[in-house]
């Protein structure tokens, strides 16, 4: 017998629709949680010109159990999107690639 819902309706806050911008994600976990930090990397405003500040705007902890159903989830999507519109080229920091 399956446990699992056969509808699952999603609901977005209307506060949340837009969604947050994320340049950076650095993950963490600890013994019962895997922690996802989305980050905005900015030039820090202090004395140090080379610095740079990277400010969560979201953090989301999910369950050891669910990390599986993320990747995989995530590299469906990322087939599909390189379907629809074609290979996504990663910068070469190290390079120096600006293409």
């Amino acid at each position: 017998m399956n446990d699992q819902p056969q509808n699952l309706q999603v609901n977005v806050p209307p506060d949340q629709v837009a969604g947050h911008y994320a340049n950076l994600v650095g993950v963490w976990h600890t013994p019962h949680e895997f922690a996802i930090d989305f980050c905005v990397i900015q030039p820090f405003a202090g004395a140090e010109p080379d610095t740079m500040s990277a400010q969560v705007v979201a953090r989301v902890r999910i369950p050891p159990t669910l990390v599986f159903d993320l990747l995989r989830a995530v590299n469906e999507n990322l087939g599909q999107y390189e379907t629809q519109f074609g290979e996504i080229k990663r910068l070469d920091f190290e390079q120096g690639d600006d293409s």
